[in-house]
């Protein structure tokens, strides 16, 4: 009961300061949002969904190899379970 009591207790308090974290947020680091700013200061129509698809394209990268990583891992050790069974 006390485990799940603990546990119960760091998923509320996760979820807090989880929750106030977006807050302070923004959707580009300092460096990318600077550039962007003196490119629209030099020209009026500065597009920036290219840029914006880059981080989301740079972004996505490693969590697919995780995922890969995973998945192959978890495969790997069913048919380890499997084979020993």
């Amino acid at each position: 009961m006390k485990k799940q009591l603990k546990i119960s207790l760091f998923a509320l308090l996760l979820g807090l300061l989880t929750s106030f974290a977006p807050l302070g947020a923004r959707a580009q680091c300092v460096m990318c949002k600077s550039q962007v700013e003196a490119a629209r200061q030099e020209k009026d129509d500065y597009d920036v969904t290219g840029l914006n698809r880059g981080i989301v394209y740079m972004m996505s990268v490693p969590y697919l190899l995780m995922g890969a990583i995973g998945y192959f891992w978890y495969r790997r050790s069913h048919a380890a379970k499997k084979g020993r069974s």
